[in-house]
């Protein structure tokens, strides 16, 4: 079946959900939904996933862009928490999305601020990481181990960190995604591709065990979609679905900078928070010439359905990032900034030492909740809560399932398209290529100063199943993180669906 989402295979996708009963309807459609639909699609299972919004639209977009192989998690003890994240960060880099994941090394400082007994057992930590990798199976040529540099070799890596007072510093490697959005959207068509429906724009107004009364947000029209089993996969809006899910949701902030600010930097940072223990602040340079530096864990009370990131947040985060540069980076050099929830359940204690194990949760009428967790394990988080069904169906495919696009380093090098499309959309840059020979003007940018191309657009309402300007601009693209360039793409995007409307 075609892995092509659109607003024609919406409309039949949407009637035949009315009609039947699915085996399996997912709510919510972020990593971890799309993550279950996935699965279950994959076992042979008919699926019907949705979301009031978009895909990728909640936390899942919002996250620091890394596939993580658990290191924290082994520093507080949790190491059966710390080894699946390994596991699962091998099996997306190296098979089911190498196309949208790479090597990213990181430096850690070793200034004055972080003391001799500190950096020992911080290498020792990393040492640990490393075995975990080995243990997990990932090969060395997709991570490199762990080694101490001397302070020039630091500063040759990170030539804005600030000399006086620098011992050296540790390089790690570990995972970076090129875009959480373009993941959880691949997944999604990856399990479209399976036979699931996916339906963005439909909300779930009330659910039960055997399927919710859903909203069509697009034209109001309210219908009963029944399935025999129902997962509730709405993150930090979990628990207003199902009574008696109790989360405690805590804010992670990140900031948008011109990669000019770091002086074109590749290595990302560690950088310790100080007064605190295995807590970092992290520099983390993208292929589009931004740089994020995150995250907060700050626990909220209110769910918004756009979390913003406040001024305490932001200044948190420059305080931190200038404890090691030479250079201060100021307020003005901000040129944007997100923040996501994540959906933690409830614990006493600091949001910041509450586990990161995921939790399956079944209600009395049988609706199965799935919470917790993080975006490098959404695959065995889906796997756990398929299992969880009591469907007499056979184990999970999806570790051997490659995501659309995905293909080998070899493979992709012989792809002819722009170097973007291809470390984005993998293989299918080829067929983006496609269009554009029909109409050249699609590799045109969208903005004159930013490396988005036309094309992005035109495949993401014929493909991704786009529908509005904030779909194109906030997640197909992410042009939206810098408020100056979503200002100016949202009329070109709204132009484009308009002309697209009136030819139809």
């Amino acid at each position: 079946m075609s892995t092509s989402l659109n607003a024609a295979r919406r409309a039949r996708d949407l009637a035949a959900a009315a009609d039947e009963v699915a085996d399996v309807l997912v709510v919510g459609l972020g990593v971890t939904g799309a993550g279950v639909a996935l699965d279950a699609a994959a076992r042979g299972l008919r699926v019907t996933a949705i979301d009031a919004h978009d895909i990728a639209f909640g936390t899942s977009r919002w996250s620091s862009k890394l596939v993580h192989g658990g290191l924290r998690y082994l520093a507080s003890g949790q190491v059966d928490v710390a080894h699946e994240s390994a596991v699962e960060r091998g099996i997306l880099m190296t098979t089911t999305a190498p196309h949208l994941t790479r090597k990213m090394p990181f430096v850690l400082p070793l200034t004055p601020l972080v003391r001799t007994r500190a950096a020992l057992l911080t290498a020792v930590g990393l040492r640990a990481g490393d075995a975990l990798r080995m243990s997990a199976g990932t090969p060395r040529s997709a991570l490199p181990g762990p080694s101490r540099l001397s302070a020039p070799a630091t500063l040759r890596a990170a030539p804005v960190l600030r000399a006086e007072g620098l011992r050296g510093g540790l390089l790690s490697w570990d995972g970076q995604l090129r875009d959480d959005a373009r993941l959880v959207t691949a997944i999604a068509r990856t399990a479209a591709g399976h036979g699931a429906r996916v339906l963005t724009r439909c909300r779930a107004l009330e659910l039960t065990g055997s399927g919710a009364r859903v909203r069509d947000e697009l034209t109001g029209q309210v219908l009963d979609v029944r399935a025999r089993k129902v997962v509730n996969a709405a993150g930090v809006w979990a628990g207003g679905l199902v009574p008696g899910i109790a989360l405690r949701p805590s804010r992670g902030t990140h900031l948008v900078l011109d990669a000019s600010v770091f002086g074109g930097m590749r290595s990302g940072l560690h950088i310790p928070i100080p007064g605190t223990l295995n807590r970092f602040a992290l520099v983390l340079p993208q292929d589009d010439g931004r740089v994020y530096v995150g995250l907060t864990d700050e626990p909220v009370e209110e769910i918004p359905d756009v979390p913003q990131a406040p001024e305490s947040d932001i200044g948190f985060l420059l305080d931190v990032l200038n404890t090691v540069l030479e250079i201060p980076v100021r307020r003005e050099h901000v040129l944007g900034a997100f923040a996501g929830l994540r959906p933690l359940l409830d614990a006493e204690g600091k949001t910041a030492d509450i586990s990161r194990r995921h939790a399956i949760l079944t209600s009395r009428d049988g609706v199965v909740t799935i919470v917790g967790g993080k975006l490098t394990t959404y695959r065995r988080m889906a796997q756990d809560a398929v299992d969880a069904l009591g469907l007499d169906v056979g184990p999970s495919p999806t570790a051997t399932i490659p995501l659309v696009g995905a293909a080998s380093p070899a493979r992709l090098s012989r792809v002819q398209a722009p170097a973007r499309l291809v470390r984005r959309y993998g293989a299918e840059a080829a067929d983006m290529m496609a269009l554009a020979e029909d109409d050249p003007s699609l590799l045109e940018p969208i903005l004159t100063e930013r490396p988005h191309l036309r094309v992005e657009w035109e495949w993401a309402i014929r493909h991704e199943g786009a529908l509005d300007a904030s779909d194109l601009v906030d997640r197909r693209t992410r042009l939206g993180l810098v408020p100056e360039d979503r200002e100016q793409a949202i009329p070109l995007a709204n132009a484009l669906l308009g002309t697209r409307i009136a030819a139809e």
